[in-house]
């Protein structure tokens, strides 16, 4: 095994002898034997942009949805309302009414929720350090190929 994680094993779909390079994280889409279906829906959840905007927005503290709406530059009433409610099936967000007229509604960071903010403020930083080059990227693919 190197320093960057690959390591060599036997490959069993060709003939004995050879060898393939595999990651030492290529056995995480394994989870659970089920074929990476866990953890892609785990990171299909927690991956896409409004939920990491919503779950950053709620760590500041509980929060009414008109407040959110508002905090979340861009997000429609229709998918801030389906992103809290997967986030709250998943166990991420807890959802609190009052019994007042008219209701108030307000939502948290469960536990579990507030356990993302460090792993999704690593990913933003990785990708604020990255952007420069990865723009660069773009704009010589672009280039590269002829499109916009």
């Amino acid at each position: 095994m190197s320093d960057r994680g690959v390591a060599y094993k036997r490959n069993k779909t060709v003939s004995a002898g050879q060898w393939r390079i595999v990651s030492k994280f290529s056995d995480a889409c394994l989870i659970r034997a089920d074929a990476g279906r866990t953890l892609r829906s785990v990171l299909d959840r927690v991956g896409n942009k409004w939920t990491l905007l919503i779950v950053a927005t709620l760590h500041e503290g509980r929060k009414r949805f008109s407040e959110l709406q508002r905090d979340v530059p861009g997000i429609s009433q229709r998918m801030l309302s389906l992103t809290l409610r997967h986030l709250e099936r998943d166990g991420l967000v807890k959802r609190t009414v009052h019994a007042e007229v008219p209701p108030r509604v307000e939502y948290e960071l469960t536990d579990v929720g507030e356990t993302l903010i460090e792993p999704a403020l690593a990913l933003a930083s990785w990708a604020i350090e990255h952007n420069p080059s990865i723009e660069e990227s773009r704009t010589e693919y672009d280039e590269r190929i002829g499109s916009n």
